[in-house]
């Protein structure tokens, strides 16, 4: 069943690469498709993490109020998202939907053969790893073997290849953008919540220790979903905002040792 739905994926990419004759539009234009098919889950989460995020003041006031009841402590909560019609699962169930598709079309584009081709200086089968590799004459059998450690030994005693810039900068810069991306959506959903503040450093260096392995069509794909999804976050942040705000206490509750 998953390598009927692989195959019946890239049928679909490759039908799409027989109109627009470009491997690199074909997936930008797969990844706008996917991404209007899964707008309705998208919004959902996004909406939800962000009414979540908007009640974090009042949950603070309940948390700190009923600091000895963890009972009570759990109903009040519950009574919040109830009154302000939050659901606090809504948030993770889409994610689920999604992910066996996400998961399918990262396959797709890992596996798949682009016959070398190219997207505006990115190669589509190439990663940042074996691009460096090819501009500084790094000799290998399969991308899998290429250590990152392997690979900057080389590149430092061969410092003059990196002047192929037009090798391995594109499929660079597209890490970096990703890296950006996810740097600025971890900013929109972790505003006013100091503890998420780690994710904001975290997360962008995870993304660019997985993304410089991958093929540039999966970055590409993944570059241009985060793009969207970014988007996507602004106005859903803007539209919540504007939506009236949860009314904090008056008076701040007092601790019942008080």
């Amino acid at each position: 069943m998953w390598a009927a739905a692989s195959k019946a994926l890239y049928d679909f990419l490759s039908l799409i690469y027989s109109v627009v004759g470009s491997w690199g539009w074909a997936i930008l234009i797969l990844t706008l498709i996917i991404r209007a098919v899964l707008h309705p889950l998208n919004k959902k989460q996004m909406v939800s993490m962000q009414k979540m995020q908007k009640l974090q003041p009042r949950i603070k006031v309940l948390q700190e109020k009923y600091a000895n009841d963890r009972e009570t402590l759990g109903r009040e909560t519950m009574a919040l998202y109830r009154e302000n019609k939050v659901n606090p699962a809504s948030g993770c169930l889409p994610l689920l939907i999604q992910l066996p598709i996400l998961i399918l079309l990262f396959q797709v584009l890992r596996t798949s053969s682009f016959g070398g081709a190219s997207f505006f200086g990115i190669s589509l089968e190439g990663s940042v790893y074996t691009q460096l590799a090819q501009a500084t004459g790094f000799a290998f059998n399969n991308p899998s073997e290429l250590g990152f450690f392997a690979l900057m030994s080389h590149v430092f005693k061969n410092p003059s290849g990196l002047s192929n810039v037009l090798i391995w900068l594109p499929n660079l810069a597209l890490v970096i953008l990703i890296c950006y991306l996810t740097w600025l959506q971890q900013k929109m959903s972790s505003a006013g919540n100091q503890q998420m503040g780690a994710m904001l450093v975290f997360m962008p260096i995870l993304m660019a220790f997985i993304c410089l392995s991958l093929p540039g069509g999966v970055a590409l794909y993944w570059a241009a979903s985060s793009l969207l999804a970014a988007i996507q976050q602004i106005q859903v942040v803007r539209k919540v905002e504007n939506e009236e705000k949860p009314v904090l206490l008056k008076d701040r509750p007092k601790k019942e040792s008080d």
